[in-house]
Order: C-alpha cells, then structure tokens, then sequence
C-alpha cells in the first residue's frame, strides 16, 4: 500500500499536473497551429505560386507497379510541417518573453531595506538618550 500512497503524492504535485495539463494544451495547439497552416496559410501562397497544393508537392522515386504503391518523397508535406515549426516556435518565443519580462520586473522592483537589529535599534536609543542629557 506503501507504493501506492507514494505515487499518488508524486502525481498530485503541482508540477506534475501542470506538466500534464502544458501537454494537452500543447497538442491542442499544435493542431490548431496546423490547421491555421494547411488550411489559411499555405492556400494562398500556394496560389501565389501559380496554383500549386503544398500537401501534393513530391517526386517520385519509383512508380507503383500493380497493387503495389509508389515511392515518394513528399517534400510539400516537409515544407508545411516546417511552416507549422516555425509558428509554433514563434509563440513559445514570445511566451518565455512574456515570462521574462515579467519575472524581470518583479526583481527590479526595490526591497525595503531589512530592519536593523534589536541591539543596533538599543544602541541608538541609548545613544539618542545620552545626548539629551
């Protein structure tokens, strides 16, 4: 019973959840990022390119023979996935920014100076004491 009490602290510590949850959210976005690729980004500047499809770019390094399929190397498919990269590496940039800027300002931000001690707040008043005198 030991083993279990043990994994179920470890995975209900707030790191391990907030991993789990960037994970899911991550993917999510992934797709999303790869939707926005294929279906907004890469239709224009296909057209732009005289009409050409990114997912249809390929050369064919051997013919398909009967039944069986051809060879092909799908380089269109390597470029959009490039694209998605890119998008996605763009946001995670300007998310650590925003992070960093963030954690920038809150150690910029002035301390108070630490109290002094008790015996140095005693010496001052001994010593504002004897002047009055």
């Amino acid at each position: 019973m030991g083993m279990v009490q043990e994994f179920k602290e470890f995975a209900m510590r707030g790191n391990v959840v907030d991993l789990a949850v960037g994970v899911v959210i991550g993917g999510a976005f992934g797709k999303i990022v790869s939707s926005v690729v294929a279906d907004v980004i890469m239709p224009p500047i296909g057209l732009l390119m005289g009409g050409v499809d990114f997912s249809d770019l390929k050369i064919v390094m051997k013919e398909a023979v009967g039944e069986v399929p051809a060879v092909t190397l799908n380089y269109g498919s390597f470029i959009q996935t490039c694209v998605d990269f890119i998008i996605i590496a763009f946001a995670i940039f300007m998310l650590i920014k925003a992070l960093n800027s963030m954690q920038r300002k809150k150690e910029e931000a002035p301390a108070a100076p630490p109290p002094p001690p008790a015996q140095e707040v005693l010496l001052t008043e001994i010593r504002d004491l004897l002047k009055n005198r």
